[in-house]
């Protein structure tokens, strides 16, 4: 009688702490702007080295891409949190979503163009013209493209404009000239391949010529702020903890591990180089501080070019 009494109170035991580690633990959806590798390094340290489940958070990392729009997902009630770039918020905005920026990934932006040494050096914007250029139809470099010509006061038919895709065969066979990338990401993989074949290259940076667009944000939706506002203070503090622990030099060889289990695109040489450029996007003297007046830029160029039409007030929507 005793054995079954002890065997039943263990059974009991067993299923409370069950239920009071389950109710204990939030299991929320994260969708990231591009797919796994050394640009979204700090998400990925996040997860494997547990700063999400030390505050009670289990967190699903879904990665980003063609076809996945953080901001809908929230809006469609699919993820709590994603990541966004200035644009893609601003015109969130207009169209009546509330989305909430709660820290800023990049201090600069990694959206840049590729071209040949053999080009010569682009130091103003006029130097475009004639220049085949590549753009991704409906992607934050189309924008950013459309804003540095207006800015020039270039016209589509002073450049030829070619449609960018996955596939770099355009820019390597040098039918386009310069080539959209992200530079700690696409831009290496290029920058090594026509280095390995004996060929140098630069980076055009719109920033250097005045355009500043805010890059990729982490964010959540207005309604998860007030519903749930601890859950986002644990995300934001954690996840920001990670970015911060994996941009660090010295955590290297474990960022490049927690990389490599998830990133099955790169080779370990790739990686390093890729998480070395991450490093210096994101450098700033506290990580994640969000730059109010860079934001009202990114608002002002959009409505100046008419890339929106109403002022959304884009600080009233950014983490104080």
């Amino acid at each position: 009688m005793q054995k079954n009494i002890l065997t039943f109170t263990i059974i009991l035991l067993v299923l409370c702490y069950t239920t009071i580690c389950s109710a204990a633990t939030k299991e929320i959806t994260y969708r990231l702007k591009w797919l796994f590798n050394s640009s979204v390094a700090g998400d990925i340290y996040a997860d494997e080295k547990g700063y999400f489940k030390k505050v009670g958070l289990r967190v699903n990392i879904k990665e980003g891409g063609p076809g996945k729009d953080a901001i809908t997902e929230l809006e469609l009630g699919h993820a709590e949190f994603g990541v966004a770039s200035a644009d893609q918020v601003i015109r969130a905005l207009e169209k009546g979503a509330e989305v909430i920026v709660l820290f800023q990934i990049f201090q600069v932006n990694p959206m840049q163009w590729i071209y040949r040494q053999t080009l010569p050096e682009i130091n103003t914007l006029e130097q475009l013209k004639g220049k085949r250029i590549g753009i991704t139809f409906g992607g934050n470099d189309e924008t950013i493209m459309n804003t540095i010509f207006a800015k020039s006061g270039i016209k589509k038919g002073d450049v030829t404009i070619e449609s960018a895709r996955f596939d770099f065969t355009p820019f390597l066979t040098g039918k386009v000239d310069i080539w959209p990338v992200y530079r700690n990401s696409q831009g290496v993989i290029l920058k090594n391949r026509l280095q390995e074949a004996g060929e140098g290259v630069r980076f055009f940076n719109p920033a250097d010529h005045g355009v500043n667009f805010v890059a990729n944000s982490v964010i959540t939706s207005q309604k998860m702020m007030e519903t749930d506002p601890e859950t986002v203070e644990k995300f934001r503090t954690a996840l920001m903890a990670a970015w911060t622990d994996a941009m660090d030099p010295s955590n290297s060889e474990d960022t490049l591990a927690a990389i490599a289990a998830r990133d099955k695109g790169n080779n370990d040489a790739i990686r390093k180089l890729q998480l070395d450029a991450t490093r210096n996007l994101v450098a700033a003297d506290v990580f994640g501080t969000i730059d109010t007046a860079a934001w009202i830029q990114t608002e002002d160029i959009m409505l100046k070019e008419q890339q929106i039409k109403t002022v959304v007030k884009v600080q009233n929507w950014l983490w104080k």
